[in-house]
């Protein structure tokens, strides 16, 4: 038996057959795909009728977990024994049904594009394949609970993880607690090596067959966090932990919910995984946090980071109260409408007071190793519930340089040339008929979709900002300009020049040289 050649047979299958993203949605359309990802089959019924060719019978069984004709399906697969002995599916007489799921899947970061036919992993991170994983127990508003193993597939945790990803070009790259392996099929498309780690078997299994049929080559590892890896580092690791909050149960499922007291294990992904990170290296992290009635969320996180000595970032982008939280986690596990509904809520919120968690935070977090030694780190929490740009990865991307530019001295800073990013849009607010506005607003096309107010001298400088003088020059013409004493203003415009350097408002302009080429 190869793997590889199994997983190469079985995509060329799916290739011919037209099981892809693009033709699938050619085939269905728009709207059947979307009913698709909220996990509901009647419209790609509807879009299909009794259409029984090797694309249907694909999307019927791999999509819809239907039972389908073995002729059909065998018109798509060839000889099914093969899948059957490789646990994709079964074989019961005239019909056949998938045991897994093989999703088509096509991802630029945050839109659908076709980039070779057959699969594969691009550059920077795009995708178009197939993804491997469980069946949704909760297919079509089933009642179900699903196996303490389940591999989820894509969800809005997943897409999210992929999205804020920072896809610069990388060496090592980790994915910690893989999954079904779709944040590896983007991490291949710009690290030089991808390692894949889990606690659960199965989501290795799903993960190889992931990565095989998209002809990625993965290093894939057992065990618990970082255990695989030992002292390894990486210059990226990405992760979607089981960040769940939930109380000890032997019916706990294991891609959502650790081992751990409340959330020391997104604690340990983060304080571990810092010193996991080489110089320059990035760990980013989606999960959920407690926040407690007697610390500050915020305080409480720069405990997780400061130990470390990396740089931090952490957006809190939502909050929820224990009871809208327990009411998500239950209806995910399948239990609403069961018995086992109201003694499991009951059980989750003791749980929740005898730890005193008062709310649940769910963000990012971001760190990245510093390359020059001992320097303080910059640790920055903030609550950040806005919308933002996707990908939103590249605002990640930018932030190791923009902090290294921001933490320049003043005469360094003043000496280096600076552009606006022209992605950024200057506002003005005022009342009809006013001779002047009385705000200015600089405003974010992309990343974060930041939004700063302006001062007159601060607007001007910023305004200024166009990569031809250095900031000293820009901030001495706008101080002669207002008639106001130049050292004065400086002071007063640098520190908040950092702020928008370190914000990605504005950026280093490229050498003289680079930008007459």
């Amino acid at each position: 038996m190869d793997p590889a050649a199994d997983a190469a047979a079985l995509a060329r299958h799916l290739t011919d057959a037209g099981y892809t993203l693009d033709a699938v949605t050619d085939r269905i359309g728009e709207a059947a795909t979307a009913a698709l990802a909220r996990n509901t089959t009647l419209a790609t019924r509807d879009a299909l009728g009794d259409a029984s060719d090797p694309q249907a019978a694909l999307v019927r069984a791999f999509l819809m977990q239907d039972a389908v004709p073995a002729a059909a399906l065998r018109g798509a697969l060839g000889n099914l024994d093969r899948w059957a002995g490789q646990g994709l599916l079964t074989v019961e007489g005239d019909s056949a049904r998938a045991t897994v799921e093989i999703r088509p899947y096509a991802s630029a970061g945050s839109a659908r594009q076709t980039v070779a036919p057959g699969g594969g992993s691009g550059p920077g991170g795009a995708v178009d394949g197939w993804v491997v994983h469980d069946q949704i127990p909760t297919l079509d508003g089933r009642i179900a609970p699903s196996r303490p193993d389940f591999v989820l597939g894509l969800s809005p945790a997943s897409t999210a993880l992929a999205q804020m990803t920072a896809r610069r070009p990388v060496g090592r790259a980790l994915d910690l607690g893989t999954g079904c392996g779709v944040q590896s099929l983007h991490l291949a498309g710009h690290a030089g090596r991808v390692t894949a780690t889990d606690l659960n078997p199965r989501a290795l299994r799903l993960a190889r067959w992931t990565a095989g049929l998209n002809g990625v080559d993965l290093d894939l590892r057992e065990g618990s966090l970082y255990e695989p890896v030992a002292e390894e580092t990486f210059d990226l690791i990405v992760t979607n932990p089981p960040f769940v909050l939930a109380p000890p149960t032997d019916e706990r499922l294991v891609y959502r919910e650790g081992s751990e007291r409340g959330d020391d294990l997104m604690r340990r992904v983060v304080t571990e995984g810092g010193h996991r990170l080489a110089a320059g290296g990035m760990l980013q992290v989606l999960g959920n946090w407690a926040i407690t009635d007697d610390q500050d969320w915020a305080e409480r996180l720069r405990a997780w980071v400061e130990p470390t000595g990396c740089d931090a970032l952490v957006l809190e982008r939502e909050r929820l109260d224990p009871y809208a939280y327990i009411e998500v986690w239950l209806a995910d596990a399948g239990l609403v409408g069961t018995d086992a509904y109201g003694p499991r809520y009951a059980a989750w919120l003791a749980y929740f007071r005898a730890l005193g968690i008062a709310e649940i935070g769910m963000g990012w977090i971001v760190l990245h190793r510093p390359v020059e030694p001992g320097r303080a780190p910059d640790v920055r929490c903030e609550s950040w519930p806005h919308a933002v740009h996707q990908p939103v990865g590249e605002a990640f991307e930018r932030y190791p340089d923009a902090l290294a530019l921001a933490r320049l001295p003043d005469a360094a800073l003043a000496a280096t040339r600076l552009r606006l990013d022209p992605r950024v849009d200057a506002e003005t607010l005022g009342r009809p008929g006013a001779a002047d506005p009385e705000h200015l607003v600089f405003r974010q096309r992309f990343g974060l979709a930041r939004a700063v107010e302006a001062d007159t001298a601060l607007a001007a400088v910023v305004g200024a900002c166009d990569g031809d003088l250095p900031l000293g020059a820009l901030t001495a013409a706008v101080a002669q300009l207002l008639a106001v004493d130049a050292d004065a203003l400086a002071a007063e415009v640098l520190p908040r020049v950092r702020d928008l350097v370190r914000e990605g408002y504005l950026l280093a302009a490229p050498p003289a040289s680079d930008a007459l080429s």
